[in-house]
């Protein structure tokens, strides 16, 4: 079968030895057939209990340890990994799954397609759950947010990105900024999707509400807040808002803004 990138991909008729290098899915995998998922990496923290070997970072899996493991499948993401790995467990004959997801609807509709199709699993009851709490209509744009994911330097969440499209879906639309905007389109044409950013750039008075995410830089009480003068902030949790997966079934109602 093709992957969300169109690569064949070799898939078995059931999964029963998989490794995730996707926290997101890892999740999902592990709330769905845990006795099926048998590595992960060191950024897998849900579920807290996960007892399985781990195979380094998303960045830098073990790609000696995967191949030990004899996965049946494993589990990458466009973003999240790079495609040297993905290419390098290929070549040692590792059956790689790429998703590819920015949207909302990407993730429901790539997320299906893997449990359903690749792992050969049928569809989780979480996934049909989390189709329905994303189903409604979107509301009207109730105001501007900035997302920073890390500090000195800093750095935002741009519009081309899952957590815009999340946010969108709840009535927020995503700012960068006019200088970063500016910046990116004369240098590379499309808005970085991650942009670095000047703080006088993003803390202006036409933001509604800065929201300060809990990973992958972690914004606690005493660090981010006393940055942002001009819009109010809050602090979430870095699953609801950038993870896909179980965590979609709470997120529409648990991230009220």
């Amino acid at each position: 079968m093709k992957d969300d990138l169109g690569h064949d991909v070799d898939v078995p008729r059931e999964a029963r030895r998989v490794v995730s290098l996707v926290p997101s899915v890892t999740e999902g995998l592990a709330a769905d057939r845990p006795d099926a998922l048998v590595g992960a990496t060191d950024w897998c923290t849900h579920p807290a209990d996960l007892d399985v070997t781990r195979v380094r970072g998303t960045k830098n899996p073990d790609r000696a340890a995967i191949e030990q493991l004899r996965p049946d499948l494993v589990v990458a993401n466009q973003e999240e990994n790079r495609e040297l790995d993905v290419r390098r467990l290929r070549e040692a004959g590792v059956p790689v799954w790429v998703t590819r997801i920015e949207t909302v609807d990407e993730a429901l509709g790539s997320l299906r397609r893997l449990f359903d199709d690749a792992l050969g699993w049928g569809v989780p009851d979480w996934l049909g759950a989390a189709e329905e709490a994303w189903s409604g209509p979107v509301p009207a744009v109730r105001g501007t947010v900035v997302v920073p994911i890390w500090r000195d330097p800093w750095m935002v969440v741009g519009p081309r990105t899952f957590t815009a499209d999340l946010l969108r879906r709840l009535g927020w639309t995503v700012s960068v900024g006019a200088a970063p905007l500016r910046r990116a389109q004369d240098e590379a044409g499309p808005t970085s999707r991650y942009p670095h950013v000047e703080l006088a750039d993003v803390d202006t008075p036409d933001v509604d509400l800065v929201l300060l995410p809990d990973e992958p830089y972690v914004f606690g009480p005493d660090d981010g807040p006393e940055a942002f003068t001009s819009a109010p902030t809050r602090l979430v949790s870095g699953r609801l808002l950038t993870w896909y997966g179980p965590s979609l079934v709470e997120a529409r109602t648990a991230l009220d803004l």
